[in-house]
């Protein structure tokens, strides 16, 4: 499966070069992602569930339903976890301002005693959140050339060329969602969440990825918040 970016550059050849060209991703429309080669990519978001705290039955249980999931298979996936350091800023001055706005002295001493405690626990060490995700790919058009007489039959006729491939686009969107149903039925029996992203969210989800040091205070989408009954 294609990485989202390109192969490594030596320093030479990479000044001068935008930074769009270091991105395989030619587009995002309609809730996927179009690579320049012409392959389009799905992304669900997945929840997690806390494996040590299901007893031995549903462990059992879990493990065989991903097995069978994973022999259901015919494509491939690309799992990815995500790791972020979080801000506590913004809840540390949320208690700050609730400290001072508190008229009884025991609970202001109270709020304050734990507004240090919080800051300290994070100081010592950084705390992470982690978000899941599949990345569910299909592939029919990839290393399609165009060859010169294509190139004359777009000159000549391109609002014609333009409809066959926006009808080309949606055969393959339609392909292409077909396996998120098949992904989303295969893990539902583990006992997890899975939502697919949107448009504006798969354009978050990669603007952060890429500008992390941008984005180290933004708020991350949920999957939660996502709704799982879109497909």
């Amino acid at each position: 499966m294609e990485l989202l970016h390109s192969k490594k550059l030596t320093k030479q050849e990479s000044m001068g070069k935008a930074a769009q060209e270091f991105v395989d991703i030619a587009e995002i429309k309609d809730g996927v992602v179009v690579l320049k080669n012409g392959t389009l990519r799905a992304v669900l978001m997945v929840s997690s569930i806390n494996f040590d705290l299901k007893s031995s039955q549903e462990q059992e249980a879990i493990v065989a339903n991903y097995q069978n999931f994973l022999n259901s298979l015919n494509f491939p996936i690309q799992i990815v976890v995500s790791s972020r350091k979080i801000d506590i800023n913004p809840y540390l001055e949320m208690l700050g301002q609730k400290e001072k706005e508190q008229p009884n002295e025991l609970l202001r001493f109270q709020i304050a005693e734990y507004r240090d405690f919080v800051k300290q626990m994070v100081d010592a060490s950084e705390i992470m959140t982690k978000n899941f995700f599949i990345v569910i790919p299909f592939a029919l058009t990839e290393d399609k050339t165009e060859g010169l007489v294509d190139r004359i039959r777009t000159a000549l006729n391109p609002k014609q060329i333009m409809l066959e491939k926006k009808m080309e686009f949606e055969n393959y969107k339609s392909q292409l969602w077909q396996r998120v149903d098949h992904i989303i039925a295969g893990l539902s029996g583990t006992g997890i969440r899975l939502a697919p992203l949107s448009t504006e969210e798969l354009i978050e989800l990669y603007y952060n990825a890429y500008n992390p040091g941008v984005t180290e205070n933004t708020d991350i989408i949920s999957v939660e918040e996502l709704d799982i009954n879109r497909v």
